[in-house]
């Protein structure tokens, strides 16, 4: 679980006399103390004594005088009222303050037993008591309000009861024995609450630490039905502030909790906007979080809680109504056994799950937003990119500082205007960018990948020269609430594969540009040459070029794509979604090896050598197309002796060239075989881990044995 700190708002001040003027709040009886040894100041002025303050000791009267007055001491001392003859007192130990009380010791000695069998239950309504007093400050949060309205409500009741008995004693009723007969039925239960706020005043419960509190004290008492139904009772009574907090959030998406008591915390530095630019999109993950401190009969269902309040949440900031239908707006308060507060949950999980779902899918088309990504980013419908890398070749050719990103843009918008694209509403949101990294270091911002994988690239980056053709990117523009499933994260993903595309689109034009120019001169008749062996080769690279963009397309891109489509139809919530696009989103990225380093760089560098031989094609054929030139005019200019030693010094030259045009393409040859020798083992031991590799491993082999 995490924890977002969040800052507390103030509370409210309680007055000043509620603390300097405490014989006004009922806590007279804490200027009674004793700190072990006192001084003789102190005892004059705090202790009790009984010489003092009386003239005649309790002990000089007799029995039944003795019964009158203890049980008219009794009765003060049951609200926490000092009598004449026993006193009140708190005690600072080790182990915290205590309350004791203290009898005169002339006192008749069952007497002094009776009225220490009571004593229990006056201490534990000064304990409750104090605790009423102390909890009722704002600082202390809705809960320990509603508990300590609880118990006021019983201490009035207690208090009655002992109104009852003090009209009893007036009237001559009531003996001390009666006394202590009326007072047991309230002996266990005001001893389980003093435990209850001992414990919660000891450790500064609130909130949720209060109700667990009282919930187990509950359960402890399982044996005792009255003591265990009065606890009850507390809890549900303490239990009511919380859930209308819960109500408002399960209801409405709103966290009305003034003094942080709730298990859902919420952090405001984080908005909504951050979706499209935070990588780790923690918007979604921390705007609402839980905290600890989890009631234990919300444990098991926190995170559906949090779910539902975080939905609707989504659905109030665009706008939508999130008014739970009055057949389905059941209240909270109903906290007990039957549980029904967890059946209102789920209720309002179901209604905002479908609500959030059937919003993002029809009003704001999510996959017909999903369909336009795919036609732009990942290359379903390439016409346009035929068109953008015709008009943008120069511009995509320049290192990166010379690159003009308007002026790419301003081509893009051409080619998408002139283009099948046209029709498609969602075009505009596409704009291009130029990255300052290639796609191997790129690829290090992925969280579940290992960058160490990647920290021998520069011997690639060296081959290859960083140009806007390795670095260009289209990028897309999501608004809220698309955001959320196409988070900054996602869209990065779809961005790394369409790099990687791209690159592979542009090399198998140039190797289809070297085609064209063998085929130019395929009507001369250049057997025997270099030129022979070198349109072979380009077979074999475009060959190999078309099967691995065969592969990404239609052995990756499309099955994964269908089975994504397939599985957002039954999707039952956004969570769903979001989980199901990113399954989809990795798997692409694994299986175009852009997860696997030691693939994607024997890749890298068989692409590497196609640019490089497109690029040295023209040179080649120039070069070899001039032989059966030479050769016709040796023949013709063989009858003089001056034409012979021309003609011998041309073909030395001739020869000469060709032995290196030869030599060059042999070369080429060699590495690249070289390369796809080396990336055949690879591929078949991984093919047995990873099963997408066998076609691809099939097709490699298919070109080696070409």
């Amino acid at each position: 679980m995490e924890t977002v700190s969040t800052s507390s708002s103030s509370c409210p001040s309680t007055p000043r006399w509620n603390v300097e003027r405490p014989f006004l709040t009922g806590r007279f009886h804490l200027l009674q103390e004793t700190k072990g040894t006192s001084s003789r100041l102190a005892a004059d002025t705090k202790g009790f004594s009984f010489s003092s303050r009386l003239e005649n000791a309790i002990g000089c009267y007799d029995a039944a005088v003795q019964e009158l007055i203890v049980i008219d001491d009794l009765m003060s001392a049951l609200v926490g009222i000092e009598g004449r003859y026993i006193s009140i007192k708190q005690v600072h130990g080790n182990d915290g303050d205590d309350i004791t009380f203290q009898v005169d010791a002339s006192m008749d000695l069952a007497l002094q037993e009776l009225a220490k069998r009571i004593f229990p239950l006056c201490k534990s309504y000064l304990l409750v008591d104090q605790f009423v007093e102390t909890r009722s400050q704002f600082k202390n949060g809705v809960v320990n309000h509603a508990f300590a309205a609880a118990l006021r409500a019983l201490l009035l009741d207690y208090q009655a009861m002992v109104a009852q008995l003090e009209h009893q004693f007036r009237l001559g009723r009531l003996s001390i024995q009666g006394l202590w007969f009326y007072c047991q039925p309230m002996m266990s239960s005001m001893q389980a609450l003093s435990i209850v706020v001992k414990k919660a005043s000891a450790n500064n419960f609130t909130g949720s630490a209060v109700l667990n509190l009282l919930q187990g004290q509950a359960k402890a008492m399982a044996g005792d039905n009255a003591v265990r139904s009065l606890l009850e009772k507390m809890t549900q009574s303490a239990s009511n502030a919380y859930l209308n907090i819960l109500e408002r959030w399960v209801y409405e998406g709103i966290i009305d909790d003034p003094y942080g008591e709730f298990f859902i915390a919420e952090n405001k530095y984080l908005q909504k906007e951050s979706l499209t630019q935070d990588y780790d999109a923690k918007y979604w993950r921390q705007r609402y979080s839980l905290k600890e401190g989890i009631p234990s009969f919300l444990a098991n269902f926190a995170g559906t809680i949090l779910t539902t309040g975080k939905y609707l949440n989504v659905m109030r900031e665009c706008g939508h109504n999130v008014q739970v239908p009055p057949s389905e707006n059941s209240k909270l308060m109903s906290f007990g056994s039957n549980h029904h507060y967890l059946d209102c949950v789920k209720t309002a999980y179901d209604f905002a799950s479908s609500e959030l779902l059937n919003l993002i899918k029809q009003k704001y088309d999510l996959m017909g937003k999903l369909h336009s990504i795919k036609h732009y980013l990942l290359l379903d419908q390439g016409d346009f990119l035929v068109h953008f890398m015709d008009i943008a070749r120069d511009e995509l050719a320049k290192k990166l500082d010379e690159i003009s990103v308007e002026k790419l843009q301003s081509l893009l918008d051409l080619a998408l205007r002139t283009t099948a694209a046209a029709v498609d509403p969602c075009h505009e949101d596409l704009t291009c960018c130029v990255e300052r990294s290639s796609l191997l270091k790129s690829l290090g911002v992925l969280k579940d990948l290992e960058t160490r994988a990647f920290s021998d690239n520069k011997d690639i980056e060296e081959t290859i020269s960083i140009t806007g053709l390795e670095t260009f990117s289209l990028s897309y523009k999501i608004q809220w609430p698309m955001s959320i499933v196409i988070s900054r994260k996602a869209l990065t993903k779809y961005q790394l594969i369409f790099r990687f595309l791209f690159h592979c689109k542009y090399v198998d034009r140039q190797l289809c540009g070297a085609w064209q120019v063998h085929q130019g001169v395929r009507a001369l008749n250049m057997r025997g040459t270099a030129i022979t062996r070198s349109a072979l080769l380009c077979r074999s690279m475009l060959k190999f070029i078309n099967s691995f963009l065969h592969y990404l397309t239609f052995e990756v891109l499309e099955p994964n794509w269908h089975l994504m489509s397939k599985r957002l139809q039954t999707a039952k919530s956004i969570d769903e979604v979001i989980q199901i696009h990113d399954m989809f989103l990795d798997k692409c990225l694994r299986e175009c090896l852009l997860l696997s380093p030691e693939l994607l760089k024997k890749v890298e560098r068989l692409k590497s050598m196609c640019l490089q031989y497109a690029a040295a094609t023209q040179w080649l054929i120039s070069s070899s197309i001039d032989i059966p030139k030479l050769e016709e005019t040796s023949d013709v200019s063989s009858g003089s002796d001056k034409s012979r030693q021309s003609t011998s010094s041309r073909a030395l030259k001739i020869g000469t060239r060709d032995a290196t045009v030869t030599e060059s393409i042999l070369n080429f040859e060699r590495e690249f075989n070289s390369e796809l020798q080396r990336l055949r083992p690879i591929l078949s031991s991984n093919s047995q881990a990873e099963p997408y590799l066998t076609h691809l491993a099939q097709w490699i082999l298919g070109v080696q044995n070409d």
